[in-house]
């Protein structure tokens, strides 16, 4: 067995004079560390001071303006958070269809069998490219128009609205599909 470990005395003296004279506390409590606050939603308050700002403000993104370009269509019973989140581009696209080019019956025949092979490989989320008809001269976007009508007829269409920027704006649309049963 080892011998306990003692503090020589002349060290014991060197620490004493070293620390100089001690009071000694006369009391057994405990501090016990603070309680978190509770938390603040900053980033809530935050976007409600900007949306008071600009509510006074002169200033307009002209990308927010609705310039009546768009097509946007959702069908009965079915969110509106769903047709958000498809305006955003938050759904992944998996197939395209460019109408460029087409005439009417061979659009329409096109978008019947994209559809068709859409749904048949459980496709959710597509684009269809329609085109801003600007070679129409004065009688406008035809298929654009079209494409409006026949998707609004097809039953496996769920929602559809114009696309970003990005992937046509609107010259495209993102066309989201009902689930095979």
């Amino acid at each position: 067995m080892s011998k306990r470990w003692q503090l020589d005395p002349d060290e014991r003296e060197l620490f004493r004079q070293q620390v100089g004279p001690v009071k000694r506390l006369q009391h057994d409590r405990v501090e016990l560390p603070r309680t978190a606050p509770a938390p603040v939603p900053a980033s809530t308050y935050a976007d409600e001071r900007q949306v008071l700002q600009d509510m006074v403000s002169d200033y307009f993104e002209p990308a927010e303006i609705e310039t009546g370009e768009e097509l946007q269509y959702c069908r009965d019973g079915l969110q509106h958070s769903v047709l958000r989140k498809l305006r955003r581009g938050y759904f992944r696209v998996s197939a395209v269809l460019d109408l460029h080019g087409l005439t009417a019956d061979a659009a329409h025949q096109a978008l019947a069998i994209f559809l068709r092979e859409a749904r048949r490989d459980n496709r959710t989320c597509v684009r269809i490219i329609h085109g801003k008809g600007n070679r129409s001269r004065h009688k406008g976007p035809v298929l654009k128009h079209k494409v409006n009508q026949w998707l609004r007829h097809r039953e496996e269409v769920l929602a559809f609205c114009s696309a970003r920027p990005v992937d046509g704006g609107a010259g495209a649309v993102y066309v989201l599909l009902r689930r095979r049963s």
